[in-house]
């Protein structure tokens, strides 16, 4: 049986269960077709508060982290904003190396292309292995600067590069230089036994929502980037057509204080409701009881959210950016430009008022992590048999 080692710095922890979700889900469905060990890296910056990152609380995950599922080892390695960035993948993978070489794997994969990819790569070089870089969005969007020539060193390094979506591969060969052999498209799947089609008016029942009222949902990280300025923007400009409009945005992130201001200065108290971190079944429920789901993001790979909508059958609008317009059709939803408001309450307020056929959208979405996984092992064994030769 293949042996893997996947290194990622994004799993689901207790602050955010969302998180990395889709790489538990990928690691989860392997372990089912491989033997696979998580080894998650995180970075350890000093106590001092002027010395963590601006831009999210550090936090370290104990070594007795445990997921249903997966096996996971913890692995820490020092770091200093700004400062370290550079040298972040070098002592993430002398971090990595004796855990990893004690495992012998037949292949890694680095879920992150820096600084975890360029980790991943350092000990397969050490230890004579294949490694597999597997690239979110984030990770390669909108990189500029030094963060530009770490992901660019980084994908060209490495044996072979998972993207989740056809727009992620074109965009590194054309700005990474990356070859067209080395890359692979895995789009990823869904927990078909959470997310599906469900009784809206039983699942509003069960979350306190009016049965009457249009509902619009958001899931995801709150970050600014993710468009939720636009869209504070635009359910606000919609009460006015409909007053008792209710919008649910679900997660958590650095943009909560901000978000919560922002609310209050638009005075949508009332009608905008921050439901917190969710598990999956909980999602799916808030999901089945929307009339659709909006993601106005500025940059995105290929986000699951929306596959997971449409999976419950509820249509949705979302940025015309990434690998949006491969999931989003005239058939299931609407495509917006980023950073745009009105675009934004237009659109919503136009598929808030069609007659979706939503069976019919479900019945589309049947790729499941099963998939996901066989075809990324698919990947990981082409490369075993040349590097070993």
């Amino acid at each position: 049986m293949t042996r893997i080692a996947v290194i990622t710095p994004i799993l689901p922890v207790p602050q955010d269960m969302t998180r990395g979700r889709f790489i538990y889900e990928t690691t989860r469905a392997l372990s089912h077709q491989a033997e696979v060990r998580v080894f998650l890296t995180q970075a350890q910056y000093p106590q001092a508060s002027w010395l963590q990152p601006s831009r999210h609380r550090s936090v370290v995950m104990a070594d007795s982290y445990s997921l249903p599922g997966i096996e996971i080892e913890t692995v820490t390695y020092p770091a200093i904003p700004l400062i370290s960035r550079v040298t972040n993948g070098l002592a993430a993978g002398m971090s990595l190396l004796k855990r990893i070489d004690q495992y012998s794997p037949d292949v890694l994969i680095g879920y992150w292309t820096y600084p975890e990819g360029a980790g991943a790569e350092y000990v397969a070089r050490k230890i004579g292995k294949p490694v597999v870089i597997g690239a979110l969005g984030t990770d390669i969007n909108d990189r500029q600067g030094i963060n530009a020539w770490l992901t660019r060193r980084t994908l060209q390094a490495a044996d072979r590069i998972v993207f989740v979506s056809q727009a992620m591969t074109r965009h590194a060969i054309d700005t990474f230089g990356v070859a067209p052999t080395q890359c692979a498209t895995v789009v990823n799947g869904i927990n078909t036994a959470v997310f599906h089609p469900q009784n809206r008016a039983h699942c509003r029942e069960a979350l306190g929502l009016p049965q009457d009222a249009p509902v619009v949902i958001y899931v995801g990280r709150l970050i600014e980037a993710k468009g939720l300025r636009e869209l504070v923007q635009s359910v606000t400009k919609m009460r006015s057509s409909h007053p008792n409009l209710r919008t649910i945005l679900i997660g958590e992130g650095p943009y909560l204080e901000a978000l919560k201001d922002l609310i209050s200065s638009h005075g949508q108290q009332d009608s905008i409701i921050l439901a917190g971190g969710q598990l999956p079944e909980k999602v799916a429920q808030y999901i089945n009881a929307a009339d659709l789901l909006t993601l106005p993001s500025w940059s995105e790979g290929y986000p699951n959210v929306l596959v997971e909508a449409l999976a419950c059958g509820c249509p949705v609008v979302a940025t015309d950016v990434g690998g949006i317009p491969e999931i989003v059709t005239s058939e299931n939803g609407r495509l917006v430009p980023p950073r745009d408001a009105d675009a934004l309450a237009d659109a919503l307020t136009q598929t808030l008022e069609k007659a979706w056929d939503r069976p019919a959208i479900s019945q589309n979405m049947s790729r499941t992590w099963d998939d996901v996984a066989r075809e990324t092992l698919e990947v990981c064994r082409a490369l075993t048999p040349r590097m070993s030769a």
